[in-house]
């Protein structure tokens, strides 16, 4: 991670397919194109490679939440659980829709806690959004219990582990919905892109449409399309889709690199007595982008996270601290800070999240740092960044 460290011939190849026809859109000017379309060929090979029927292409990792949501028919006022570690797209995808956003702890697998969610679930909730942060996922399982047992909608957000497994099934397939991105640092990337997956005709064709303004896509007319319902923006250009479809056919490779370099770094720091490992839940296996572990407190959390900084040690994150991906930095939400007025419905529903008890996720996040899988090192350079962790976090223990 991420796929940019492997750029080369296939993704100039696909790309220049595109730019010797100039048709830049994905919809229209079929007598242009040269047989080129490349995002509908990325979401056929996607769907296959994900083990779903169907794959729509979007913009990004946050258009495609926004679109599985309102493709499943959430809307104002409708309440979606969410965790304290994620990114800042979970909470803005909801609320883009007019819903609610319900954030709720997390527990060793970094993921939601599913007592935690059972708690927070009342007759508005319809959809529960497990975020698989950092290679690795929620106790599916779990929380598709309580989905079932609560007539709710179980979507992933598998943006950021891409290749994981969970009960034999590839991440995001193991829901109702699973949504994945394909930014300029993600395991393979289109530059800017997301992709939503799933088995359900109804919410295919529903993406399908909301992503292009509610285009119903019939004939070959673009001008004589009808418009079921209301939809937005949200397509992918022919040239982000090229270079994905570049990405996807690399996808194996990058996983057994990172997987490689993954296994040298723990490995190393397992000899460390103190340091213990996110629990990856029974069935699982990590897509192995991120080496996640925990310090014995949050104080020498932190100053293990400087001790690599000042040993040289680039790519590791005190997540507990990060302005992006933890509730402490989210001052905007907390304070519902917006340029336009906010929907009553998320004035009236919205937690006082200055004021929630989130303890149990800051027990968690205060000990945790994380390592980058790079998938550009050497083994050997593996071996050397292994070592300079160890005597890094050594040297504060």
């Amino acid at each position: 991670m991420p796929g940019f460290e492997v750029f080369g011939a296939e993704e100039r190849k696909q790309v220049n397919d595109v730019l010797e026809t100039g048709v830049l859109m994905r919809y229209g000017f079929d007598g242009m194109r040269n047989n080129h379309w490349k995002a509908k060929e990325f979401e056929t090979a996607f769907a296959k490679r994900m083990q779903s029927n169907y794959c729509q292409l979007v913009s990004s990792g946050t258009s495609a939440l926004t679109v599985a949501l309102a493709a499943a028919g959430i809307g104002a006022g409708d309440e979606v659980i969410m965790p304290t570690f994620t990114f800042v797209a979970s909470f803005e995808s909801i609320m883009m829709l007019g819903a609610i956003p319900i954030l709720v702890d997390i527990d060793d697998t970094l993921t939601l806690d599913p007592a935690a969610v059972e708690a927070a679930i009342t007759p508005k909730t319809k959809c529960v959004m497990p975020v698989h942060m950092c290679g690795s996922m929620a106790d599916l399982g779990a929380l598709k219990a309580i989905c079932t047992k609560h007539n709710l909608l179980l979507l992933e957000d598998a943006c950021q582990a891409i290749g994981g497994m969970y009960d034999g099934k590839p991440l995001g397939s193991y829901g109702d919905l699973g949504c994945f991105s394909f930014d300029y640092v993600k395991t393979i990337t289109c530059g800017e892109g997301g992709g939503i997956i799933t088995n359900s005709e109804k919410y295919k064709l529903n993406s399908d449409h909301y992503q292009d303004h509610g285009h119903d896509h019939v004939g070959t007319d673009r001008g004589a399309e009808s418009h079921p319902f209301l939809g937005y923006n949200f397509r992918i250009s022919e040239l982000n889709a090229a270079v994905g479809l570049a990405q996807l056919d690399k996808l194996d490779g990058i996983l057994k690199t990172q997987e490689r370099n993954y296994h040298i770094i723990r490995e190393t720091l397992s000899q460390i007595d103190g340091v213990t490992f996110r629990r990856v839940p029974e069935g699982g296996e990590e897509n192995y982008s991120f080496v996640n572990f925990f310090l014995p407190s949050e104080n020498l959390a932190e100053s293990a996270h400087k001790a690599l900084s000042e040993n040289g040690v680039d790519a590791c994150f005190y997540w507990f601290k990060n302005n992006w991906h933890y509730i402490n930095g989210w001052e905007h939400l907390r304070n519902l800070k917006s340029l336009g007025n906010l929907s009553s419905e998320v004035k009236a529903q919205m937690q006082d999240l200055n004021a929630t008890d989130f303890s149990k996720s800051d027990a968690w996040m205060g000990r945790t740092v994380s390592s980058l899988v790079k998938i550009g090192w050497t083994e050997s350079q593996v071996r050397d960044r292994a070592e300079c962790m160890k005597k890094a976090i050594l040297s504060v223990l």
